[in-house]
């Protein structure tokens, strides 16, 4: 399957600032993953998910505890509870919800044994929303005569998950199109998938417009009343060209090994997925709870167990798909699956929607950091008054919690699990950090941090986890969607340099971003290739077999990110970057000659009264200038009579500089 791009601009929508044509679908307009803590009191969980008036399903689990699982919907009506976890009817609840919304729904105060917003609780909320070639309802009343059921899908379901909602007890049957037409498997159990004949879906492989029972009283026996939702299988109809997949209901096969890796030409956000040859869960994985390389934190949907959580590559998203490499879900076993892709698929427009720099005090304690931006992928990190050994520190969802980088040195990427730093990007808006025990310099009080937040957007900033094959150049698919302009390079397992190519360099160079270094000519890390819309090149130095690397990639994106080169003048210069209302942080370096890697922002100041800078180079605490680097409405100002090294006369630098 060919990766799946994503381009273009568009007009104003989404999450909050996004650019979308009315007649374009995006999967952050019908799908959401969103966490959230229970307040003991009615809440509204926006999540931007018109359910109102397009319709759709909202499928909630505690986490942090033992709780059924709640499965509401708009067919059925806000009250109407089903369990995947249980073969019971609808339960109905007394208040629990209280509406849907065309912006998500709301929830009330706890009633009943099922609550899903009980005080200090934490839960997470997916919700799907109708859409043709995505997801659909329907209901209807069994006549014990095989049949048709008429759908709105727009294409042959993938999935299809059938569920009675009366008083009598059935388990789930779930269609799917990897099972074929006369197997069926329940949703409630662990059970392996069983064939049934023509018991359930008559034989009968279902279509674009309609979909088969047979007599099983599961689905169709008279006076009982069932729900089916249907969920789409590489339909396209999305993006810019309404050509992009969105959703993807296959199969695989572990290896003899138990290894397995799919391809689905997209990066998932959420999967289902459940072995047909065995017993055992149905593990409900998504990235907002944890799903990484080297943490992967699952639900069981036919279980009431709260979140489960493992350290190690148990299960762990790429560019294009999904692997498995450790073995943990049993050898040469087969499985299905529903998985959904990552969003966002819309171009951003203004830059507060994927980055914030936050200053904060640190505790020494335990806390939850808000960013202001959902969800927060990559935290760069340092102190701002203090010179800490360790620092400054990069962190990211994709690699997971307390796996550090630090951009000041060579060294490997270090697990402070057992001193912890930042502990978890599972919370909805930001990120948790630890006590700061190891002495990172991420937490420590009384210090004040700065945290620089990035969320992953096309034409702005995508993340790739790769590992060297030994080829020269060995190809790697990437989610930016255009090609990007600035690329951070470093190896995780072991202790290399990071490596950076960008701006007016040409791709035979490159620069160091732990050292103060001008460029180097060496054509044995970039493959000598320019980077594409889909893909990125690395030679040798970047692609040592079984060696596992992390790419950080930006791009300029119009009104949001500017990516460029600039030359000094030794005196004062503004550098245009097509902006609006300024830039709120740059990234400057020079290239001709030895310079730091200068960090500036507007959360510390962009003045000519408060303007100090970092370097991501160095662990030293920040300089205090009167405005050597300064915000003004198109981009930047510099001034070399305050700061000479950032504007060197004939000197030529890069930089990055986010709205």
């Amino acid at each position: 399957m060919p990766l799946v791009q994503t381009r273009g601009a568009a007009s104003a929508q989404g999450f909050g600032e996004f650019a979308q044509a009315t007649s374009v679908n995006y999967i952050e307009d019908l799908f959401s993953c969103f966490l959230y803590t229970g307040t003991g009191a009615s809440q509204t969980i926006t999540n931007n998910i018109d359910l109102s008036t397009k319709g759709g399903l909202v499928w909630t689990k505690r986490r942090s505890s033992a709780q059924t699982h709640g499965l509401m919907d708009t067919a059925r009506g806000i009250s109407s509870q089903l369990s995947s976890d249980s073969s019971s009817g609808t339960f109905t609840n007394t208040g629990d919800f209280v509406s849907f919304n065309t912006t998500g729904y709301t929830i009330g105060p706890p009633t009943s044994g099922s609550a899903f917003n009980t005080n200090g609780e934490t839960y997470v909320g997916w919700t799907f929303r109708k859409q043709p070639k995505f997801f659909d309802i329907q209901t209807w009343s069994g006549n014990s005569t095989a049949r048709t059921i008429a759908h709105n899908l727009g294409s042959v379901p993938g999935c299809i998950m059938v569920k009675r909602t009366d008083a009598t007890a059935q388990n789930w049957n779930v269609y799917h199109q990897s099972l074929g037409n006369e197997e069926r498997i329940a949703l409630d159990t662990t059970s392996a998938a069983v064939n049934i004949g023509n018991a359930c879906w008559n034989s009968t492989t279902p279509t674009s417009t309609v979909f088969s029972l047979g007599t099983n009283s599961g689905v169709n026996a008279s006076g009982g009343t069932y729900v089916a939702y249907l969920f789409a299988h590489d339909a396209g109809g999305f993006g810019l060209t309404g050509t992009d997949n969105v959703i993807s209901c296959g199969s695989f096969t572990s290896d003899a090994s138990g290894k397995f890796s799919v391809n689905l030409g997209y990066e998932p956000q959420w999967i289902l997925f459940k072995t047909t040859s065995n017993v055992d869960d149905w593990y409900l994985v998504d990235n907002m709870r944890g799903f990484a390389l080297t943490q992967f934190t699952f639900l069981s949907a036919q279980s009431s167990n709260a979140d489960t959580t493992l350290s190690g590559s148990y299960l762990f998203p790429t560019a294009t798909g999904f692997e498995s490499s450790g073995g943990a879900f049993g050898s040469s076993r087969s499985f299905i699956y529903i998985a959904i892709r990552r969003g966002p698929m819309k171009v951003p427009t203004v830059g507060t929607s994927v980055f914030s720099a936050v200053s904060r005090t640190g505790t020494s304690a335990n806390a939850t950091v808000s960013a202001s931006i959902s969800p927060v992928d990559m935290v760069l990190e340092t102190a701002r008054n203090a010179n800490f050994g360790t620092a400054p520190n990069a962190f990211d969802r994709l690699r997971g919690a307390n796996r550090l980088l630090i951009t000041s040195t060579t060294g490997a990427e270090v697990d402070t699990t057992s001193t912890p730093t930042l502990t978890g990007f599972d919370v909805q808006d930001g990120f948790k950090v630890g006590d700061d025990s190891g002495g990172y310099g991420i937490n420590y009080s009384p210090y004040i941090f700065i945290n620089w937040n990035f969320r992953r957007a096309p034409s702005f900033f995508d993340e790739v986890c790769y590992t060297g094959s030994g080829a020269d150049p060995q190809t790697v698919s990437h989610n930016l969607g255009v090609a990007p302009e600035l690329m951070i390079f470093k190896a995780r397992g072991v202790a290399a340099g990071w490596r950076v190519w960008g701006g007016n360099m040409a791709i035979t160079e490159y620069l160091a971003l732990s050292e103060t270094s001008a460029v180097v000519t060496g054509s044995t890390f970039f493959g000598s290739t320019l980077p594409t819309a889909t893909s990125f090149y690395v030679g040798s130095g970047l692609s040592v077999a079984a060696r596992t690397h992390v790419a950080y990639l930006f791009a300029t994106c119009a009104g949001v990110s500017k990516v460029g080169s600039y030359t000094g003048n030794g005196t004062t210069q503004t550098i245009n970057c097509g902006f609006t209302g300024g830039a709120r942080f740059v990234l400057i370096k020079r290239t001709d000659s030895t310079g730091g890697w200068y960090v500036y922002d507007t959360a510390r100041g962009m003045t000519v009264l408060t303007d100090p800078y970092l370097f991501l180079n160095s662990t030293a605490a920040e300089v205090a200038t009167l405005g050597s680097v300064t915000t003004v409405s198109t981009g930047f100002a510099l001034d070399s009579a305050i700061l000479a090294a950032i504007n060197v006369n004939a000197g030529t630098y890069i930089f990055l500089a986010i709205a």
